[in-house]
């Protein structure tokens, strides 16, 4: 999570926190694309033979984060050859998220972790037209970062903050749901910064994590109500669940709701993963044992994003690894872009 080199704990190469999709897309068939590599890794560029135009993966972008270069990038899920789309998107880009029907994406920016001047920018599709919607200490670390395009709000958590916050699109109306600690004393506890975030507006809940501290295992995924309990604050709110509980370093985070999956990337132990979103029966968060891990050795694991529709799960690397595809279930991995550099935030969109 964090900026290059600018925090504790914060990815090697200086990244953490990512986003997806706003899980609008339903259904699944599954495509793959490419051949097989060492170790059962494909890479989607080897792909040959194929009638770009008449595969829908063509139609499909995906757009994400270089912390390290401060830098929104994209690529074409069919022939992924990154391009810059925004070469400066200020310090420490985090979480992304893409409005097509819009014509914008959103990105969180960290700042200086330390300084309490994180922001929140914005920019045409084509990546001109910036401009900044929260600005400099309107949110003190903003991470992953999602949209509800029909209330019109967007969601992001705030690390060192320690919340969970949302606004109008157009940065307005800056709310906060959920306070997690309040103090200098409570910031020095990494159990309480929230990192990634995911939506279920049909339901009416908001998903997050909390992290804890590099490897932890203390690290949380947790959900509330997106109203607020009458009479209650974000301090005081008493309708917290935890969902699952003692995980290493757990970071972004995304919900298949029809399979009643989450899915979330792990910095500390390098991987991406899913569980079912309850707890089974006879067990606690803390003493459950269902978690799926799809993808192991991921460098310091951060952005994850599912592609429903086709029946995929994209992920970054925080510390030079690669930029990745492979199926719902874990099979069919694919390195997409190699040593893509230090990522943080993925987010997919089709554009016309």
């Amino acid at each position: 999570m964090g900026g290059a080199g600018a925090f504790p704990g914060d990815a090697q190469a200086g990244a953490d926190a990512g986003e997806r999709t706003d899980g609008r897309n339903t259904g699944a068939q599954a495509g793959t694309t490419g051949t097989a590599g060492a170790g059962g890794t494909t890479d989607a560029r080897r792909d040959s033979g194929t009638d770009a135009a008449a595969d829908p993966l063509a139609k499909l972008s995906f757009f994400y984060l270089d912390v390290t270069g401060g830098r929104v990038l994209t690529a074409n899920a069919q022939n992924p050859v990154a391009r810059v789309l925004v070469a400066s998107a200020g310090q420490g880009p985090d979480g992304v998220a893409v409005d097509v029907a819009g014509g914008h994406i959103y990105w969180t920016g960290m700042g200086v972790p330390a300084a309490n001047d994180g922001f929140i920018m914005r920019s045409n599709l084509d990546g001109t037209n910036v401009k900044t919607l929260v600005p400099a200490g309107g949110t003190y670390t903003p991470k992953q970062i999602k949209l509800d395009l029909a209330g019109g709000k967007m969601y992001w958590s705030d690390r060192e903050g320690m919340r969970v916050m949302r606004a109008n699109l157009d940065g307005s109306s800056i709310e906060t749901l959920v306070t997690t600690g309040q103090t200098d004393a409570d910031r020095m506890d990494n159990s309480r910064w929230c990192v990634g975030i995911a939506l279920d507006v049909a339901r009416g809940y908001v998903y997050w994590s909390q992290k804890g501290p590099a490897n932890g295992h203390v690290g949380t995924l947790r959900r509330a109500r997106l109203a607020m309990p009458a009479g209650q604050t974000s301090v005081t709110r008493t309708d917290i669940e935890i969902l699952y509980d003692l995980l290493p370093e757990p970071i972004d985070i995304d919900l298949d709701l029809a399979a009643g999956h989450i899915y979330w990337t792990d910095r500390a132990d390098n991987t991406v993963s899913r569980a079912p979103i309850e707890i089974p029966a006879g067990s606690t968060a803390a003493t459950r044992t269902d978690r799926q891990i799809l993808v192991p050795n991921v460098p310091v694991a951060i952005g994850v994003a599912l592609d429903l529709a086709r029946g995929k799960v994209y992920y970054t690397s925080g510390s030079n690894g690669a930029l990745g595809r492979v199926n719902l279930d874990g099979t069919g991995n694919e390195s997409l872009i190699p040593m893509a550099g230090n990522l943080t935030g993925i987010a997919l969109g089709e554009v016309p």
